[in-house]
């Protein structure tokens, strides 16, 4: 697919490519400053070494483009490498070492449960560091950062031979109330790494400075399991787009929707865990402004899973309370929720005689059943191929799909042990999946004081835009917006990013008491960090951009919430932060207590340095919609059978309005409008549906 993109950059930038990794597909967007050309490409994933698909993505995307390694300014990247290492569980073994008496602290955890288990029969899953590999340390501060009880160094350095002697070299360090005060941590550091000087180091204090000591722990003891893997991930990188011949600076997606030097990366390599999703999110956030929509809600759907968002202002939430497998992490990341919906989500009977889909999926081997390659259990995508919303192949007519092996398989595994049709079956399975993500859809926005008729939906990924329209009707959305590549928009959300990175640090100021010059002196060295780290990153003065933000919460409650710190610290600004505290905890949660003293617990000042920006291009008029369609399509509805024209989206010019019942094909991805829906083209050639009434 190609386009044209204009860019604020010249020329000297060079060409930008995105890569982003994916468990099935590797996804590249490379744009040409110097034309305004922008192509899209996939190309297969190498699970055993993701650099290989890395280097293959770059090389397809330097032969569609017609450019030299040479001629590359930047190169954009979204891994899994991080979420795949804690989600299998693969990592190194790793030794922690703690303040003495909070040896079980990871033991101990959270006393609340996941949503959807069973109070009684939830069983806590096994801890990432067993006891035997924590070591406690004498040595004690106040919460206030006083040293109650000098740190016991020759325990630290007998713990950090015996760490050696062990064969672990990696170790976190996690010692109480380091956010107040680092010295303890720092020291440790020093002797860790003098005595075991192959050891890799994480300290709290310098990974996430904030209080609860659970989640503190996690977020270190995961930025040191992971950090062996993604340095020589980094490395192999690095080495790939030299191999290439390209001299350009390699930058890495964060969690928090910005992007980050490959140093960095190394340092805190679990920024990273979630850079795809990430990615994807300020992709959609920026192909819905540029189509005048803010306040969007986005469904990333592939083959296994499906990344839920909400996006106001155009700006991709962020939160601190997210979590990767089941651990929390207290970073900074983009608030996405993932379920096991997906294109591969495979539909069983359960033994209670009720039609489950997911979470378990076919993935890419072996696959749906209509994709020939041994699959034999029915999934949603069969359900889509069965009923008719799928054309018989997929990448324009290069994968042939088997229609009679999906109907064989919902047949008898779903239709006949439910006295079903087989429509009613593979109606049925979407139908359920389309719950499932309705539910965490409400979670994000509903659950929020958020209006979904007030949000636009955003559905994108290989299997987002099948099941945009009815997701948007149940849900409530009144409108719908097709990106105009929805399968690669993670690897464009790379284009648009920008340079970014966030310090916090826990500052508590007890309701009523607040005193302002200690505010205002962790404000500074927060703002000296992120200065230091802009410098770091090359960013000149007029592209930075600081922001200052703080956690509050009401007297007694036990979470907060963020909120932006505008202007000086001082009185005025302290006001005005208070009361849109009142007013974001009224919209969240349906009421405020204005009489209630509020509580100062944690500062935050966000960094981000400005890269030269893209806008999607503007594609042309190219006469009537009917002038796409390219065949038709004999489509099951629940109101019956209907004879759909299929349309090949690449001849869709600007303003092409069609109703629906209507089938849109393109490489990436198969989008479905439903009957009485109307489509139109607009002028970035992105898809608007909504209800004809």
């Amino acid at each position: 697919m190609t386009g044209s993109v204009s860019n604020s950059a010249s020329i000297a930038d060079g060409v930008l490519i995105g890569v982003d990794t994916g468990g099935t597909f590797t996804d590249v967007a490379l744009l040409d400053p110097a034309s305004g050309a922008l192509w899209v490409s996939k190309t297969s994933s190498t699970p055993d070494d993701p650099s290989r698909g890395f280097a293959q993505g770059i090389a397809d995307g330097l032969a569609v483009g017609g450019v030299e390694g040479a001629s590359v300014g930047r190169v954009l990247h979204g891994t899994t490498v991080a979420t795949n290492l804690i989600l299998e569980r693969k990592g190194p073994s790793v030794a922690i070492l703690v303040t003495e008496g909070f040896k079980h602290i990871l033991e101990i955890g959270r006393h609340d449960i996941p949503r959807k288990s069973n109070l009684f029969t939830w069983v806590k899953p096994v801890r990432p560091v067993p006891p035997q590999h924590i070591w406690e340390i004498p040595g004690r501060l106040s919460h206030e950062g006083d040293i109650l009880e000098p740190l016991d160094e020759a325990v630290v350095r007998k713990a950090a031979r015996e760490i050696a002697a062990e064969g672990i070299s990696t170790v976190a360090i996690v010692l109480l109330h380091s956010y107040a005060n680092p010295e303890h941590e720092r020291r440790a550091a020093e002797i860790v790494r003098a005595e075991h000087p192959q050891a890799l180091v994480s300290v709290s204090s310098d990974i996430l400075p904030v209080f609860r000591e659970y989640e503190r722990c996690v977020t270190t003891l995961l930025n040191a399991y992971v950090m062996p893997a993604v340095s020589t991930y980094v490395e192999r990188l690095e080495q790939r787009t030299k191999e290439a011949g390209i001299g350009a600076p390699l930058l890495l997606m964060k969690s928090s929707g910005g992007v980050t030097s490959t140093q960095s990366a190394r340092r805190k390599p679990v920024e990273t865990a979630l850079s795809g999703p990430a990615a994807g999110a300020v992709g959609a956030a920026f192909v819905g402004a540029a189509s005048g929509f803010r306040d969007i809600l986005t469904n990333d759907i592939g083959g296994t899973s499906a990344d839920i968002a909400l996006i106001l202002g155009s700006t991709p939430r962020l939160t601190t309370v997210s979590a990767i497998g089941g651990w929390r992490v207290g970073l900074p990341m983009v608030d996405i929720m993932t379920i096991g919906a997906g294109g591969g989500s495979i539909a069983r009977v359960s033994r209670a005689g009720g039609l489950v889909v997911g979470p378990e999926s076919a993935g890419a081997q072996p696959g749906p059943v209509c994709y020939g390659r041994g699959g034999t259990e029915p999934t949603t995508t069969d359900a889509h191929v069965a009923l008719g919303h799928l054309p018989p192949y997929l990448l324009g007519g290069r994968f042939e799909l088997d229609v009679e092996a999906s109907r064989r398989a919902i047949e008898t595994r779903i239709a006949q042990p439910l006295g079903l049709s087989i429509e009613a079956a593979a109606r049925g399975m979407l139908d359920v999946l389309d719950n499932n993500m309705v539910g965490a859809m409400r979670v994000v926005s509903v659950e929020r004081g958020i209006d979904p008729g007030e949000l636009v939906l955003v559905p994108f990924g290989g299997a987002g835009p099948l099941h945009g329209a009815s997701l948007a009707r149940l849900m409530g959305c009144k409108t719908t917006l097709v990106p105009p590549a929805p399968g690669v928009l993670s690897a464009l959300g790379l284009l648009v990013s920008n340079l970014r990175a966030e310090f916090a640090r826990t500052c508590m100021q007890r309701a009523g008491h607040y005193d302002m010059a200690q505010l205002g002196a962790v404000f500074d060295e927060l703002t000296h960090e992120a200065i230091a780290w802009l410098d770091n990153e090359n960013v000149p003065p007029a592209s930075r951009l600081l922001t200052k933000q703080a956690s509050l919460r009401y007297k007694e409650q036990g979470f907060e919430l963020d909120v932006l710190w505008s202007g000086q610290v001082d009185d005025a600004a302290l006001a005005a932060l208070l009361e849109s505290f009142h007013a974001t905890h009224q919209r969240i949660y349906g009421f405020s207590l204005p009489a209630m003293p509020i509580e100062i617990v944690t500062l935050r000042v966000d960094a981000v340095g400005m890269l030269p920006q893209v806008t999607l291009p503007e594609v042309p008029e190219r006469g009537p919609a009917s002038s796409a369609i390219i065949g038709k399509q004999r489509v099951a509805f629940a109101a019956g059978p209907s004879d759909v024209p299929i349309y090949d989206r690449n001849k869709l010019g600007c303003g092409a309005c069609f109703d629906g019942p209507a089938i849109v094909t393109q490489l990436d991805a198969t989008t479905l409008i439903l009957p009485g829906q109307v489509a139109e083209v607009d002028k970035f050639g992105s898809i608007v549906v909504r209800e004809k009434s």
